[in-house]
């Protein structure tokens, strides 16, 4: 799918539509155009990007399904490549897509192999208000990326309340179902850690550079970009060492379960021990054992074998090991 944005600043007017706007952007000399591409082929894309005279390398890296996001600077534009959420979003996902930005002096490409929910929204507020795109295609560019910062943070915020309610349901209702959710979540929050670290990088790279594409008057939105992905990486660690702690907690609840049970069945052994011995000595096939004549030799056997065992229980209830 293509999809194109046109504005001509001379008459302020702005139009949507597909790939006959770009022929009439190439024959003005002031308009500003936004192409999205969504879906084709591999050959499609690169063929159309040749034509806004992209360099071949860079071409390259936005048609990989996964690269590292960053940013370069070549003679003609600025290549930024962002890695954005899937737009059907279910939890904590870690599931993501390219998208690959090339902000030019009247032009913003922008390719994604899967929808984007972060590009269909700034599409259908340009239809609705043009403005954003008036203060040129470097401006779409750092709105664009930020709603994609955004959105990291708004999946993260949602993981809050799931991991309070892990910890309540760790002391009230232990299940192993409750490790391996955080288990996942761990894994995720680690590959959230990576993804914002590289976004930090290239937001970074935004705020010091002083790049004619990226107009001074942007700066303030590129500081709540730098703050937005630099939030997404303070958040993502917090949640991890959260699920960490609760890893942790239930380990160590699982452990005392366990040695709880071990302290009982070692009792219940040290109880019996010495039962277990009287009885295998009058048991033995012995002939002239002194005892078996006396005629309530089984009632005392049985009576000293009790005050043994109650002896036993006593001195463990009070050294508080029942």
């Amino acid at each position: 799918m293509i999809r194109v944005f046109y504005y001509d600043p001379t008459t302020g007017q702005s139009q949507s539509g597909g790939e006959e706007l770009i022929t009439r952007w190439r024959d003005s000399t002031d308009s500003i155009i936004w192409l999205d591409m969504q879906g084709q082929s591999r050959e499609q894309d690169s063929e159309l990007l040749e034509r806004f005279n992209i360099h071949p390398l860079a071409i390259q890296d936005a048609l990989r399904p996964r690269h590292p996001p960053k940013i370069e600077r070549f003679d003609d534009f600025l290549f930024i490549l962002f890695r954005g959420l899937d737009a059907d979003v279910d939890g904590l996902a870690t599931s993501a897509i390219q998208l690959s930005m090339f902000v030019a002096d009247r032009a913003l490409v922008s390719r994604h192999a899967q929808p984007s929910s972060s590009a269909d929204w700034l599409f259908k507020k340009l239809n609705n208000d043009s403005s954003p795109i008036h203060d040129g295609a470097g401006a779409l560019a750092i709105r664009l990326s930020n709603r994609v910062a955004r959105r990291y943070i708004e999946m993260l915020l949602e993981l809050e309340p799931r991991l309070d309610e892990i910890e309540d349901e760790m002391f009230q209702h232990p299940d192993d179902a409750l490790l391996a959710e955080l288990t996942r979540y761990k894994s995720s929050l680690r590959k959230l850690v990576r993804t914002a670290s590289y976004h930090r990088d290239v937001a970074t790279n935004l705020r010091e550079s002083e790049d004619p594409l990226i107009k001074e008057s942007l700066k303030h939105e590129v500081a709540d970009l730098y703050e937005q992905v630099e939030r997404t990486q303070g958040l993502a660690n917090m949640y991890y060492q959260i699920c960490n702690d609760l890893t942790d907690g239930y380990l160590g609840m699982t452990s005392h379960r366990l040695n709880r049970v071990m302290q009982l069945l070692t009792i219940i052994t040290v109880i019996f021990v010495p039962l277990t011995f009287m009885a295998g000595i009058y048991g033995m096939n012995f002939e002239f054992i002194p005892e078996l004549s006396f005629k309530y030799g089984y009632f005392t056997l049985i009576g000293v074998m009790l005050v043994v065992a109650i002896l036993q229980i006593i001195y463990f209830r009070r050294k508080r090991w029942l």
